[in-house]
Formats: structure tokens, sequence, C-alpha cells
């Protein structure tokens, strides 16, 4: 497999990659960019509290309404995960480590509630404006 063709051309030098070489280089970029994540994820440290990512967003009105439209259940366990973190952080402790919410297991459950609340706010800006 070659892996990149130079050519002259009047401004310079390029490099020229098919498309199996361009997929292969995005693969790789990819990969390094998950990697990226999982281990921004863990240096964050709040999976250690047993949060979720979610758990962790700054309350501004759009995010309040949110969480009024979460099902009970789904409240009740943030909260819970919330208190938890509470009391660890006031001990000074952290979960055992087989307790940690990995990043593969983390779940946006906010996110499909909040992006609603957002555009039923822009859309009423919207019909404000008019």
């Amino acid at each position: 497999m070659r892996i990149a063709q130079t050519e002259k051309s009047p401004r310079g030098s390029h490099t020229k990659m098919s498309v199996a070489e361009r997929s292969l280089s995005a693969s790789a970029s990819g990969r390094l960019l998950e990697g990226l994540r999982k281990w921004y994820y863990n240096a964050a440290g709040f999976n250690k509290l047993g949060l979720m990512r979610d758990d962790t967003i700054y309350e501004n009105d759009d995010v309040k309404l949110a969480l009024k439209r979460l099902p009970e259940n789904l409240y009740n366990e943030r909260l819970f995960r919330i208190k938890r973190a509470l009391d660890l952080s006031m001990k000074h402790q952290i979960l055992p480590e087989e307790q940690w919410v990995k990043y593969e297991e983390d779940k946006k459950y906010l996110e499909p509630y909040l992006k609603e609340v957002i555009r039923e706010r822009l859309e009423r800006e919207e019909w404000d404006k008019k």
C-alpha cells in the first residue's frame, strides 16, 4: 500500500492520498480522539464519585425545565448520585473502583429533554420577534 504520493505543483509540493488512505487516517485519528475523551473523562474525577456527565451540568433555566420533564425514576437516580457524591466529597473519599461510572456506561439521559427545551425556547423567541 502506498502511503502518499508527492506531486509538484506551481505553488509547491503537496501530498495526494487515496480514499483508502484517507479512511485509514480518519480511523486512526478517530481512535486517538476517542482515547483522549476517555482519558479526560477519567481525569475530570466526577465518575469516581459515581456521577454521570449530565449530573454535572450547570443548572440554568433551560436545564431546570429539562429536569422537571425527566421521568421520576431518572430524576430520583440523579438525586441519589448527587447526594452520594456530596457525602463522599465531605468525607474526602471516592467510591471503590468497581463502582466508578465508566465512559462507556455514561448515558446522556438529560440531553434529549434539554435539546427539546432549547428548541422550544428558540421557537418561542422567534415567535416573539414577529
